[in-house]
């Protein structure tokens, strides 16, 4: 099957697994957003967010998610900000992959990201192209095509591990896997919960990812910490290495 202009089956699935297509609308008195090429390759900024004094949108989304949170430091602003992205990226693909057999072409040219958005209207793909729907297609597009230059954007202008980073990257793919397994089960549909599976395990398979957790089947339990304990009423998430919130900030491995 190939895709519709409007990735209709995607927007079915609501949440993380829509995509915007198509130009985005002008905003009044707002900079037209800015594309996740220009996003990475930004040094210090020349793109504006509603006119926050940061003209970085990286920076902004960081600190709207520390404010959002009242984290108490900048690093987990950053963790958040990078796996909520991660999962967006991994969502868009491994869905339309299982459920088209094809991917959108998710070039970082190609896709707008507003920094003080929220899915699915923080993403906006401009043209859709369709490409093979294999592991090999979708770790080029999102693990090569995203994850590493937006890793090395967000260290180039925080002290954060990349350890921590690719255990967020492991942890967003492993539940956007859980979340399309479910949703195949509830509908008997065993033809997607096997690909899902299958695509999933090949692009776990990777030096970045592949000794970033354990999994086993659907589960996937991470050996990094994301941070999240330390938001105030955090707690653990559900992948944690840890079985209980650390006494000390001495103590997470977050690299």
């Amino acid at each position: 099957m190939n895709l519709d202009p409007g990735l209709d089956r995607l927007a079915a699935l609501e949440g993380f697994f829509a995509l915007r297509t198509g130009r985005p609308r002008p905003r009044a008195g707002r900079p037209p957003l800015p594309t996740l090429a220009e996003v990475y390759a930004t040094p210090g900024g020349t793109c504006g967010c509603r006119g926050d004094e940061e003209t970085d949108p990286l920076t902004f989304r960081v600190r709207k998610v520390v404010r959002l949170l009242a984290a108490p430091e900048v690093r987990v602003g950053v963790s958040v900000a990078q796996q909520g992205l991660a999962a967006r990226l991994w969502s868009v693909a491994l869905g339309a992959a299982v459920l088209y057999g094809r991917v959108p072409d998710l070039d970082p040219r190609l896709l707008h990201w507003d920094a003080d958005g929220g899915a699915p209207d923080d993403l906006w793909l401009s043209e859709v192209r369709a490409l093979p729907g294999d592991a090999a297609t979708i770790r080029r597009l999102v693990h090569h095509g995203h994850l590493e230059p937006l890793s090395a954007a967000l260290r180039a202008r925080h002290p954060v591990a990349a350890g921590l980073l690719w255990g967020n990257a492991a942890s967003a793919l492993a539940s956007t896997a859980r979340l399309l397994d479910g949703w195949a089960a509830a509908r008997g549909r065993t033809d997607v919960r096997d690909h899902v599976r299958a695509l999933t395990a090949e692009l776990l398979d990777h030096p970045d990812l592949r000794d970033t957790g354990n999994r086993d089947g659907t589960s996937f339990r991470r050996r990094s910490c994301c941070l999240y304990y330390r938001v105030p009423g955090g707690g653990l998430c559900g992948d944690c290495c840890f079985t209980q919130a650390p006494r000390s900030s001495l103590t997470d491995p977050s690299g």
